[in-house]
């Protein structure tokens, strides 16, 4: 898979299940996602054990801005029971959209429950539309959001459990310290500005001038790198790449066999 997200939730694995599996809830907390319908399941020879490991296919409507969703379809297919005692599902999808910056791709969730919560990763790939300028796009704009948009959901969900923020509310958080850092941001500019006006101030005038370029510099640096607060979702807490070699879940294997 060519992008990789890993976050770790202290949570128990069966609610985790529940609100990354269940389309109402993944919706709240996915910032890619507007809308899954989940269509009645086809039957296939191939899955002749338990009915949620069959492949499912689904409608999917994705945000790609706030005011601008495009339409795909895919299949899925889910694996709630392994013999190592982790969970995977899998998904396959397509977008015939003219505005999608996408064609097709596939990619897998995977559940590793350990001591202190659950392992939560994904691993994704897609080809992009519209042939070397669209790759170049891709590699310079979209490969890079769809990252953080990634990584974004995967801290709020873990808000969501841990500490019983709902999406809703971690996306205010997120607004509000988004706006109170540019608003800082801009006081700063303005007082950058102000300089010339120093000499104005009498004897003062040295001291300032010394002090407060450097007091500034300081608050624009803090506006700019602080960590985000406990509870405002950010991509930074996710890991952008595997500490060890990931293992592509069997389930995703045949879903692109019957694709291929």
């Amino acid at each position: 898979m060519g992008l990789y997200i890993e976050t770790h939730i202290r949570t128990d694995l069966d609610e985790l299940w529940t609100r990354t599996q269940d389309p109402a809830h993944r919706r709240r907390w996915d910032l890619r996602l507007a809308e899954i319908e989940y269509l009645p399941s086809l039957p296939h020879p191939a899955t002749k054990s338990a009915p949620d490991t069959a492949p499912r296919p689904f409608r999917c409507t994705a945000r790609l801005l706030p005011f601008l969703t495009v339409h795909g379809t895919g299949v899925a297919a889910k694996e709630r029971e392994r013999p190592d005692g982790t969970r995977a599902s899998a998904l396959r999808f397509a977008s015939a959209h003219p505005l999608s910056p996408l064609t097709e791709g596939s990619g897998y969730w995977r559940y590793v429950p350990d001591a202190h919560g659950v392992r939560f990763l994904t691993g994704y790939d897609y080809r992009p539309r519209g042939g070397t300028p669209g790759a170049l796009a891709d590699r310079l704009l979209l490969r890079p959001l769809t990252v953080w948009a990634t990584a974004w959901s995967f801290d709020r969900l873990r808000l969501w459990l841990e500490r019983g923020i709902t999406p809703e509310r971690a996306l205010a958080n997120w607004l509000t310290e988004l706006a109170v850092r540019a608003l800082v941001l801009t006081v700063c500019a303005a007082g950058l500005g102000l300089e010339p006006m120093l000499p104005l101030l009498g004897p003062l005038a040295p001291v300032l001038a010394f002090l407060c370029p450097l007091l500034l510099v300081l608050v624009i640096s803090l506006a700019l790198f602080k960590s985000p607060l406990p509870g405002t979702p950010a991509a930074r807490r996710c890991l952008r790449s595997p500490v060890t070699q990931p293992r592509t879940p069997g389930v995703l294997r045949t879903l692109e066999r019957q694709g291929s």
